[in-house]
Formats: structure tokens, C-alpha cells, sequence
């Protein structure tokens, strides 16, 4: 390739340049994204939930989605019929996910901590889940099943009492969620299923809807642009996981990758989206021009060629050249993937300086393909750079830790000199005068 006209995806060059991460992340590339504007265009449709029923849930997805569903809560009855036309093959491949899943997650179960402060004076801190949780489940250029396990099982986990899914409407099933969506509730016991999409169910699980759906404490999932403004609209009424942008990718490889295999998984990431992200970060000009000529017989070859065409040649997906595996690890963390895959000879090495990234791959066989179904990590995670200071969905996501503090009488005495001390300087004598007020005889 002798014209970057020709590439199929273009090339950032940082090598012979030494910089800090702000000026890496000026350079690397990353979708562009108005949230803002599309905050805009979703608040009519949240004053429109806020202030509506039913029949305006069914306005709302005739207008999105193209079709109106007879009701906006999915019959029982449509959940088992879904399970019992599922392809055998799929129910056995899910129920495989759900359980390796299940087992990931059973792990991340916090415990209740008591720490003795002093003889007298307990803290106990307790992981309680949330009352109702909204599980959204997107429904648009692909089916995933994949998703609702996601959702789902570390809700489940965590002991959600109240547990919802909502996904779009679809016209080949006669205005009901995809099939398999539906089956996949089923396999997991979930009952409360919404035919509903976009920005309305986000802003459904967030106001309720009168005789339809009550609010949610929490709502997660990935979505559209659209459902991610809603999210940030409405955060603050619910609790979010994040605002879930276009998917990406970034592979860190070395000489000792293999072209195909590299090319591949920059593939399957650039074929959810026409603007998801791919990015190879090498320090091997030779892998990068073997990977770019794969790119080029692959894509050509695979279902979904055009829009992994445009996905690789946009301003999100760049292969980036580096000195060094060490300035390329420099890169994926100002970077701060949504998936990142370590292809390169000493991955414990590279591994060990990871900071910021959504999940982590390890090795050739470790593909993030691996990640989206049956790991049994969770493949809800944190895109746009929010890596750094964001995670995973997890059980985690749906407990609240609250505190359980316990002082006798002695304990109390112990310390309230110096809570008075302390009020009297932020100058809330009220606080002091809450605990001398323990203090003087009688309580009088």
C-alpha cells in the first residue's frame, strides 16, 4: 500500500515522539459523538413518557421502531412459546454461556465487613441490592441474546428483588422483541418483559408508567446514541451503569502476532457498527502492513462488508505505530479501551502495566469474541475512554453499601470531645450540642 488514499484503514505515527497521556489522546482516534445534541432530540420523547400511558408507549415505537405492539408488556405466554422454538443448538449454547457467566459472577459477591473501631463502637458495612432493576437490551442492526445474560445474571447474583428487560419492538415478529431475546428470558426465569426501544424505555424504567411498568432504581444496558442521552438525562432519578457508546477494540501485538488472527478481531468489533472502533497498536511496521493487506481479503469476503468497511476507514480506527511494546502500553492506557487484547510475546509483562481498559484479553486465544458470549466475564463495559475511571457491569452494579453504626455508652464518651472540637470548627455548633447533650446529666 503506497497511498494512504488506499488504505483500508488509516495510520497514526508516534514513533521517535515521547508524550504525556493528555497529548496521546489528542491524536488517537475515537468516534465523535453528540450526546448533547441528541439529548435535545430525546427530551420531547421523556416529557412524552413522563406524562403518558400505554398509548403513547405505542405511539412512540410506531414512530421509532416502525411498528405498534398490541401491548407493551410481553404476554407470558410469548416467553414460553419463544423457549420452546428455540434452536436446540442455541439453547445449548446459551445455557453454556449463562452457566460459566452465573460462575464468574457468583465470585464478585461482596461479604458484610464489621471493623471494631474501639472496645465499644462497631461499623458494619452491608451490600444490600437495589429494589427493581431496568435491563435494557438493544434490538437494531443485530440480535443479542448475549446481552440479556449479561444483564440478567448479576442482577440475579446480587438478589434484585424486582427484575424487568425492555428491548425493541420488531416487525418481523409481529411488533413483540426478537425470539431469541425472548427465549433467553425465559432460560432465566424472566418474567417482566417490555416490547419497548430507544430513549421511551429508558425514560419507562425511570418514570414508571401507570398500569403498565414501575419505576427502577437502576437501569443498565447498551443502547444507541439516543439511549445513552437518556441516560444522561435522567441520571439522578435512576442510577446508570454508563452511557454505552459504539463498541472498540484495541490490540496491543508485537512481532509475534499473527496477521490474520488480528485482522480478524478488528473485523468482528468494526461489524457491530459502521462507527465502532478498531485500533492496532504496534511496534512492528511489518505486522501492520500484513494485517491491513488481511484486512482488505477479509472484509471482502465477510457478510457484513460494508459496514466494516466504513468502520475501519473512519476517523475512529487508525493502526498506530510505537517504538516499543512499553510506549505501546503508554497508548492503550491514555486510550482506555472498551476491549483490549494483549498480542504480544510477554503478556504478563504488558498485562501487569494495564490500567485503563473495560476488559483484557490475554494471548491469541483470547479473542474478545470469546468475552461477548462465554468467558463468562461480563461484556457490558465502559467505551469512549471511560475506562479510566469507569468498570464492567457486575454484581456490583446493583448493591448499595450502607453502613450499620453501633457506640455503648463508653465509646461514646471516649470520643465526644473530640466531635465537639471538630463541629465547633466547621462552625455547626449544633453537631457538638448532639452529642453534650448525651453528655449532661439526666439527658437534661
Amino acid at each position: 500500500m503506497n497511498s494512504s488514499q488506499s488504505r483500508v484503514v488509516r495510520r497514526v505515527d508516534f514513533r521517535g515522539q515521547t508524550r504525556s497521556k493528555l497529548q496521546y489522546q489528542a491524536e488517537l482516534p475515537r468516534a465523535l459523538l453528540d450526546v448533547d445534541g441528541a439529548m435535545k432530540a430525546v427530551s420531547p420523547i421523556l416529557e412524552r413518557v413522563k406524562t403518558g400511558n400505554e398509548a403513547e408507549l405505542i405511539k412512540l415505537s410506531l414512530e421509532f421502531d416502525g411498528v405498534a405492539p398490541e401491548m407493551i408488556r410481553v404476554p407470558k405466554i410469548e416467553l414460553e412459546r419463544a423457549l420452546a422454538n428455540l434452536d436446540s443448538k442455541v439453547r445449548s449454547a446459551l445455557e453454556e454461556a449463562i452457566r460459566r457467566i452465573q460462575k464468574v459472577h457468583r465470585d464478585q459477591v461482596r461479604t458484610t465487613t464489621s471493623s471494631k473501631v474501639v472496645d465499644g463502637g462497631m461499623v458494619t458495612q452491608k451490600w444490600i441490592p437495589v429494589d427493581r432493576v431496568g435491563l435494557y437490551v438493544p434490538g437494531g442492526r443485530a440480535v443479542y441474546p448475549s446481552s440479556v445474560i449479561m444483564n440478567v445474571v448479576p442482577a440475579q447474583i446480587a438478589k434484585v428483588p424486582s427484575i424487568a428487560v425492555a428491548s425493541p419492538p420488531q416487525k418481523d415478529n409481529n411488533g413483540l422483541p426478537n425470539g431469541t431475546i425472548l427465549a433467553t428470558c425465559a432460560l432465566l426465569g424472566i418474567e417482566e418483559v417490555y416490547a419497548i426501544g430507544g430513549a421511551q424505555a429508558i425514560a419507562m424504567f425511570a418514570y414508571g408508567v401507570a398500569g403498565v411498568c414501575e419505576p427502577a432504581n437502576i437501569v443498565t444496558g447498551p443502547g444507541n446514541i439516543y439511549v445513552a442521552a437518556a441516560k444522561r438525562a435522567l441520571r439522578g432519578i435512576i442510577g446508570i451503569d454508563s452511557e454505552a457508546g459504539p463498541t472498540e477494540v484495541a490490540v496491543l501485538a508485537d512481532e509475534s502476532a499473527n496477521a490474520g488472527e488480528v485482522a480478524a478481531d478488528l473485523i468482528s468489533q468494526a461489524e457491530h457498527d459502521v462507527i465502532a472502533a478498531a485500533v492496532l497498536v504496534t511496534d512492528c511496521v511489518e505486522l501492520a502492513d500484513q494485517v491491513e493487506v488481511e484486512l482488505e481479503r477479509r472484509v471482502s469476503k465477510t457478510k457484513h462488508g460494508e459496514r466494516i468497511r466504513t468502520a475501519l476507514g473512519g476517523q475512529q480506527s487508525a493502526i498506530v505505530l510505537v517504538d516499543s511494546v512499553e510506549q505501546g502500553i503508554d497508548v492503550v492506557n491514555a486510550y482506555g479501551a472498551e476491549h483490549l487484547e494483549l498480542v504480544v510475546r510477554d503478556t504478563k509483562f504488558a498485562a501487569d502495566r494495564i490500567r485503563n481498559a473495560g476488559a483484557v484479553f490475554l494471548g491469541r486465544f483470547t479473542p474478545v469474541s470469546l468475552g461477548d458470549y462465554s468467558a463468562g466475564s461480563n461484556h457490558v463495559l465502559p467505551t469512549g475512554g471511560c475506562a479510566c475511571h469507569s468498570s464492567g457491569l457486575s454484581v456490583q452494579t446493583f448493591l448499595k453499601g450502607v453502613s450499620f453504626i453501633e457506640y455503648n455508652e463508653a465509646a461514646f464518651r471516649d470520643i465526644a470531645a473530640n466531635v465537639i472540637t471538630l463541629a465547633i470548627a466547621e462552625d455547626l455548633p449544633a453537631h457538638g450540642e448532639a452529642m453534650s447533650a448525651r453528655l449532661e446529666q439526666d439527658g437534661k
